[in-house]
């Protein structure tokens, strides 16, 4: 067992405490970004002039009839750019714009005394634009070849070989959406200019370091004249890792160009309509099985919906592409991937980062042909989970493959799901208009930054003369529990009672050069280094207790505060008599804590190597219910056994595990982003745009039984005190519940029928499904999942994940 990864006797880590802020939330005492304008003095308000056109180019900006508006104080444009009039890491993202890249793009931002003067000023801006082409699906960007950034290849073993080999070879395409993360903060950011021309951003982003170095660059300015906070946000998913930067730059040219703060903060639809979303996907894909349905080959083509410009789609697709075989051994894989480029708003990061949408390609295929096999989709999946020995298509090795199939095991004992499937048969058998499934799904997930320089992280703590500690380290607290951790983290390695140790926000002239709280690594790296530190100076005061206690300092104990030899007759002193005794022996109390995860290596120009630290497991098993009249359906029960290693709190991984498997159900059934693609003048027009239009999971979409459970025997040596990470893999044990729908929608035909279903599977997608079902039994015969074609959507086009001929290419048939 790794140092690392080692617990001592009695820890705080591993207990059951609630979030560290778990009282502020629930009262509203909590502050976020845009609390502290009441405190801040003479703060002017931004408000953006947004074009409402797919893709123009601007003949002609005056803003002199804004600066007319009672309250408005100035219009900042691109002259008023210090530096450089670019917000993306790629240089292709200008804060303000000569071209409209889409509906609703940002061109300049009216600042006011008040947020309805700066509304009022951007309503006077006068714009003229030449409307120019426009695409707004994936399908219209293949068909033109419009393209950005890298198209990766990954490749292992011989496709055209395993396919002719194949007993039963199917091909066809996916289209599946995106996802809005709706946060509850929208993006928001508060900048001020001290007497010496300190740059000081408060920002509601997940990567300080990035935005600190975005806005510096903007203002032509050093980092170390540029200082980022995040207090805390409310809520991030990915959505805050990028978007935050532009944002943070308006503000800040604001405040130096008037001397006074400034306020950026976006409602609900300005959010929605201007920043990134999940990246949906289009995917075409041929595979083989032998004939007991192990699979034997895949090759599968992948695009994704970057948006206007490139943001962070290229790891997004590299994730993808890493994650197509989810937790099932492939001999042979080929997978090319490629990044379309759309007059829509720039795709971002989002909880999973690409791994769901590479995960569901697979979960679609095993889905759809399982059926036309003749095999059981349960007894598919699990026949072709990984076994010891076999490594990625990506060429790393899959450690602990048999936790999978435990937990696999383990929810089929626990969540009784043989006898379950039996009553299921004899209900669906009793009623015509209703019908009941399981579904269950597998995860495998990689968890470390693809870019291996990612990696790494930073913590400073301080041990004051009373005894009291505080640390900072480079990590954001979304909600997600990482600042408990880190708290946990920091009592058990110097053997304190929690309540001894505080935290201080994120800042970037405290913990420098940080990653972005992303890829779930959160609590891996910064735990890492929060550990680092407390280790450098616990090792310094068991020299001085060793010399006060007169023995060795490998007797020496530090547990609850009390410090001690080990033997029970030892003499005993407080941390707070050891600490006072180390200051007047001039012995320093403060470190600064270092971490890197070794042993990655990845070529990106190959796709190959070892990205992962580690691979977190889980399963889940999903029953639903589906009414055949209107595709209505409700999810009876849920059953999940989720590996999180050893458990750094319990509490938080249970939240977490809960609240990943919601928001991904949410994307794969209810959250449909609508965009016009008509050629009325309001073409890319986002028809989603609020909270009446974009259906969230609420209360009622919640299962009645929802059990989860930790994988026992789960730890994992290398990782800070034996855990693995949580935020993100939860997320897509949700493929259950769509495999689920598609099952019980299916029930509604003959034995042995395949049925398409979109994704989202709304009650709508999935009354297509039951209709495809019905006719298989209508025409009397299975219909090999080809689904007939359906009347397109009046009003904004067909949609496209709307179960069409056009969509889903029929099943080649079975090779023998």
């Amino acid at each position: 067992m790794s140092t690392l990864s080692e617990r001592p006797i009695n820890p705080v880590v591993g207990e059951a405490i609630p979030h560290e802020s778990a009282s502020l939330h629930v009262t509203g005492e909590a502050l976020y970004t845009d609390d502290l304008v009441g405190r801040t003095k003479d703060c002017l308000h931004a408000y953006p002039v947004q074009v409402m056109q797919a893709h123009a180019r601007i003949t002609r900006m005056d803003t002199a009839p804004a600066l007319e508006v009672p309250g408005v104080v100035r219009v900042l444009t691109a002259a008023d750019v210090p530096g450089v009039n670019d917000a993306g890491i790629k240089h292709d993202e200008p804060l303000f714009p000569d071209e409209v890249m889409f509906y609703g793009h940002a061109v300049c931002w009216v600042l006011g005394d008040t947020i309805e003067a700066a509304r009022l000023g951007a309503a006077a801006v006068v714009v003229e634009t030449d409307p120019l082409p426009s695409l707004v699906t994936v399908r219209e960007a293949i068909a033109a070849k419009s393209f950005q950034g890298a198209q990766p290849h990954m490749e292992r073993g011989d496709v055209e070989a395993g396919l002719d080999q194949a007993a039963h070879v199917f091909s066809g395409e996916l289209d599946f959406a995106g996802q809005e993360h709706f946060y509850l903060e929208t993006h928001c950011a508060l900048a001020l200019v001290d007497e010496n021309g300190q740059v000081f951003v408060q920002s509601s982003t997940q990567h300080p370091s990035e935005t600190q170095e975005i806005v510096a660059h903007v203002l032509g300015r050093s980092s170390s004249e540029v200082t980022v906070q995040c207090l805390r946000m409310g809520g991030g998913f990915g959505g805050k890792e990028m978007q935050p930067h532009g944002f943070a730059a308006i503000a800040s040219i604001g405040a130096i160009l008037t001397g006074r703060p400034v306020r950026l903060r976006l409602n609900r639809t300005m959010d929605m309509t201007m920043s990134g979303k999940r990246h949906g996907f289009h995917a075409e894909w041929r595979v083989g099985f032998d004939e007991e349905g192990h699979l034997l080959a895949l090759d599968a083509t992948l695009t994704s919906d970057g948006g206007w410009s490139i943001d962070l789609s290229e790891p997004v697709l590299a994730r993808a592409l890493c994650h197509i075989d989810n937790a099932y051994w492939i001999p042979n894989a080929r997978v090319n991937g490629r990044i379309s480029k759309t007059n829509k708003t720039s795709q971002t990061a989002f909880r999973g980062f690409g791994g769901p949408q590479g995960m569901i390609v697979i979960e679609d295929i095993l889905g759809r042909c399982a059926p036309l096999l003749g095999i059981d989709a349960m007894d598919l999946r699990r026949r072709n989970l990984y076994s010891q020995g076999q490594t990625t298509p990506y060429g790393q090795p899959v450690r602990h493959p048999e936790r999978a199939t435990a937990a696999w095991d383990q929810v089929i004992g626990s969540g009784d799901v043989t006898r379950r499937c039996e009553e299921i048969a004899r209900f669906n058998a009793e009623h015509d208009d209703v019908k009941r499934a399981i579904g269950m799904t597998p995860v495998k997930f990689g968890i470390s930054f693809n870019l291996t320089a990612f990696n790494q992280a930073g913590a400073l703590v301080h041990v004051y003369k009373d005894g009291s500690v505080l640390i900072n380290h480079g990590g954001t607290e979304m909600g997600q529990g990482l600042h408990t951790k880190m708290l946990q983290v920091a009592a058990t390695t110097l053997g304190l009672p929690l309540h001894r140790v505080r935290l201080a926000p994120t800042r970037t002239d405290k913990v420098p050069n940080t990653s972005a709280t992303a890829a779930s690594s959160g609590a891996d790296l910064n735990g890492g280094a929060v550990k680092s530190a407390c280790e450098q100076i616990k090792a310094r005061l068991l020299e001085v207790a060793a010399q006060t206690l007169g023995i060795s300092p490998h007797d020496v104990r530090i547990e609850a505060g009390e410090v001690r030899g080990v033997a029970y007759t030892s003499k005993r002193i407080s941390w707070e008599e050891l600490v006072t005794t180390a200051y007047f022996r001039r012995v320093q109390l403060f470190a600064a804590g270092y971490y890197r995860t070794e042993g990655l290596h990845w070529d990106s120009s190959t796709m190959q190597g070892e990205p992962f630290k580690y691979f977190a497991y889980g399963v889940a098993a999903t029953e639903v219910e589906v009414d055949g009249f209107t595709g209505a359906y409700r999810t009876r029960r849920v059953d999940i056994v989720h590996d999180v290693g050893d458990s750094l709190s319990p509490l938080v991984d249970l939240g977490q595990i809960e609240g990943g498997f919601v928001q991904g159900a949410g994307w794969l059934t209810l959250e449909d982003l609508r965009w016009d693609e008509s050629d009325r003048p309001s073409r890319g027009r986002l028809a989603t745009q609020a909270a009446s239009t974009y259906k969230l999971p609420s209360f009622s979409e919640m299962p009645e039984i929802f059990n989860v459970t930790l994988l026992d025997q789960a730890h994992e040596d290398g990782a800070v005190y034996g855990s693995k990470a949580v935020g993100e893999p939860p997320l897509m044990l949700a493929f259950s519940v769509r495999e689920a729908l598609r099952q019980a929608a299916a029930a509604f035909g003959p034995a042995g029928i395949s049925v398409d279903l979109a994704s989202p599977a709304t009650p709508e997608a999935v009354y297509w499904a039951v209709e495809q079902a019905r006719r298989a039994t209508e025409h009397g015969h299975v219909d090999e999942g080809y689904p007939g074609v359906v009347p397109d959507q009046p009003g904004i086009g067909s949609h496209p994940m709307q179960p069409t001929s056009e969509a889903y290419e029929r099943p080649v048939p079975a090779r023998v």
